[in-house]
């Protein structure tokens, strides 16, 4: 056999296998799981899956675990979507990408975002506290994460099903 015809059958046997590795990492994100009740469990001591409770949130933001210092919350971000524009001027903000692609700016003003990244399944996001920044699903599937406020930044027991609906309780909170 030549070497490109071993070339195109290593390539249609790479094409495979990646085709494969996609399809099953599909199918863990479409598979709500039975043992998560999505509910704010703080303050009381805890120990959860945080994948499984960040893949089984399908609204905005659902607060899981409300403190005296620190917040966890988790998001869902619709294709096209972003967390909004904004700025938390006394609270550090870290975010874990648990599934999709997000365009992540940042900057001292709302009209100078200079930082600006890329990251995926895995990635932390770190938004210092006063700095304006935003989230933006810049993939094909909703962006699932998780975010640590420090300290409290929503109501204990928010849920949010829309950015809509969170931008509304924001305007009265």
């Amino acid at each position: 056999m030549s070497i490109k015809g071993q070339l195109t059958k290593i390539g249609f046997f790479a094409g495979l296998a990646l085709f494969g590795c996609v399809a099953m990492s599909c199918n863990r994100t479409l598979k709500p799981n039975p043992d998560v009740t999505l509910k704010d469990y703080g303050a009381e001591p805890t120990v959860l899956d945080i994948e499984a409770y960040t893949m089984s949130n399908s609204n905005f933001r659902t607060a899981l675990w409300t403190g005296k210092y620190l917040q966890v919350t988790l998001m869902t971000i619709a294709v096209g979507g972003d967390v909004g524009l904004e700025q938390h001027p006394d609270v550090d903000q870290f975010l874990r990408i648990e599934d999709g692609t997000a365009k992540v700016v940042m900057g001292d003003t709302e009209q100078s975002l200079t930082f600006t990244k890329m990251a995926g399944k895995d990635f932390a996001i770190i938004v210092p506290a006063g700095k304006w920044h935003n989230i933006i699903n810049a993939g094909d599937k909703p962006l699932k994460l998780y975010s640590i406020y420090a300290p409290v930044e929503h109501p204990h027991g928010t849920v949010h099903k829309t950015q809509e609906e969170a931008e509304e309780m924001e305007h009265q909170h």
